[in-house]
């Protein structure tokens, strides 16, 4: 299959699509479009013959909003209906997960929030609430644990943190192994 360039309004959304981004990931979107449309060549927008979208429903709402006039696709016209339907939720499927401790000392954490990953920050006034077990529960990658810290344990934390020169982020991910 081969990617074309056509008309954005050829183009329609999936009615039937089960992911959505809101607000300010749909936002973030738009902006990297924006800033970097070769993206959309190398990842092309799939459609069925119809031209309704299989894979890149936000990216094509981003690209309106962008006001692109042409967009890169590449048509799938062998599938069935059933291989349509299974090829929209694959798509939309993450597998695999971060590698939370490469990003946190290696990457630019602005960047990555930019980029609409969205990477928990960490500083000194918002760490005793990483350290609640409510509060982390949204903040892992995956998983659950327990965590049980005394005000003194957490203090002493902080300070271990600060004096090795590690940032907060970097140290709370290091400390938690991920």
């Amino acid at each position: 299959m081969k990617a074309e360039v056509v008309n954005i309004n050829k183009v329609r959304t999936n009615p039937n699509n089960p992911r959505i981004i809101k607000d300010d990931k749909f936002a973030k979107l738009v902006k990297s479009i924006q800033e970097f449309p070769q993206m959309l060549e190398i990842r092309p927008i799939v459609v069925n013959d119809e031209m309704i979208v299989l894979g890149g429903n936000m990216r094509l709402k981003a690209c309106q909003e962008a006001g692109l006039k042409e967009i890169p696709i590449i048509k799938a016209s062998n599938l069935t209906i059933e291989q349509q339907k299974e090829f929209i939720i694959k798509d939309n499927v993450g597998f695999g997960e971060w590698d939370w401790n490469e990003l946190a000392n290696t990457w630019d954490s602005e960047q990555l929030n930019n980029w609409a990953l969205d990477v928990p920050v960490f500083n000194e006034t918002n760490l005793d609430e990483f350290f609640n077990e409510e509060q982390i529960q949204d903040k892992l990658p995956s998983g659950k644990i327990t965590l049980e810290y005394t005000l003194e344990e957490v203090e002493l934390v902080k300070t271990e943190l600060l004096k090795h020169g590690k940032t907060l982020e970097q140290g709370v991910w290091n400390l938690l192994g991920i």
